[in-house]
């Protein structure tokens, strides 16, 4: 069965190209690489990949037959683009490779437990936006690899701003030998109100000082986001693994 499978998926992958290459123009030369959210369909282990505004992607042939989907997961995908207007989907493709993206949701305020807690180590906030239902966070950070980092978004109660949050990071006195990258989603789903829009402060520790970013969130708007679909992530496949 996992022969007629495989076999099946390469005659649809290529039916698919072929008509894509002629009709469309994509190439298989023509490598995407996207954050996503992964979404199970009712047949585990089948899945489909929805990007930052909205567009879906039908893993009609995969490099990685053994992934396994699981909900409310935010992924790096590479792939290539086979056809458009795939039964419900906006493209069918083939998936080369997927990498997990740390997946979270806001953390509970310790009060005066936070810096113990979630730590209060500095970081450089490299990009940050609002895609899909989550809040992304590309960041840069001193690594020794003697431990994992970890890495949280946390809601304070404040007079000023209504939606407050500070990202924190705790290195766990992990020596600072070099400088890596890290990306984080947070799923925003739990501020859920009956307004159309939401602007977050963000507060962040970073090597020059505290600093304050702010987003705009529109709840319920499934594939929204605040920037550009395609972020600038290449070259970016050597993320230090955190928490």
């Amino acid at each position: 069965m996992k022969l007629i499978f495989a076999c099946t998926g390469v005659l649809m992958a290529s039916c698919i190209c072929n008509s894509c290459m002629k009709d469309e123009g994509y190439s298989l030369g023509n490598v995407w690489y996207s954050i996503a959210t992964v979404v199970p369909a009712n047949d585990l282990p089948a899945y489909y990949l929805r990007l930052d505004q909205g567009t879906t992607l039908w893993p009609a042939a995969t490099d990685i037959p053994w992934y396994v989907p699981s909900e409310k997961h935010r992924v790096l995908a590479y792939y290539t683009v086979l056809s458009d207007s795939y039964y419900d989907y906006d493209h069918a493709v083939k998936v080369l490779g997927i990498q997990d993206v740390l997946t979270k949701p806001i953390a509970e305020d310790q009060g005066e437990d936070n810096d113990g807690y979630f730590g209060n180590d500095p970081v450089n906030i490299l990009s940050m936006w609002v895609g899909d239902g989550y809040l992304n966070v590309k960041f840069g950070f001193c690594y020794g690899g003697s431990v994992k980092h970890f890495i949280n978004l946390v809601e304070r109660e404040s007079e000023d701003t209504p939606r407050y949050f500070e990202f924190r990071h705790n290195a766990y006195q992990d020596n600072a030998y070099v400088q890596r990258n890290g990306i984080v989603s947070f799923d925003l789903s739990s501020l859920e109100t009956d307004r159309t829009e939401i602007q977050l402060t963000i507060r962040v520790k970073t090597f020059e000082g505290e600093k304050d970013y702010t987003v705009k969130y529109n709840p319920g708007s499934e594939g929204q986001t605040t920037n550009s679909v395609e972020r600038a992530l290449s070259g970016d496949s050597d993320f230090v693994e955190i928490i």
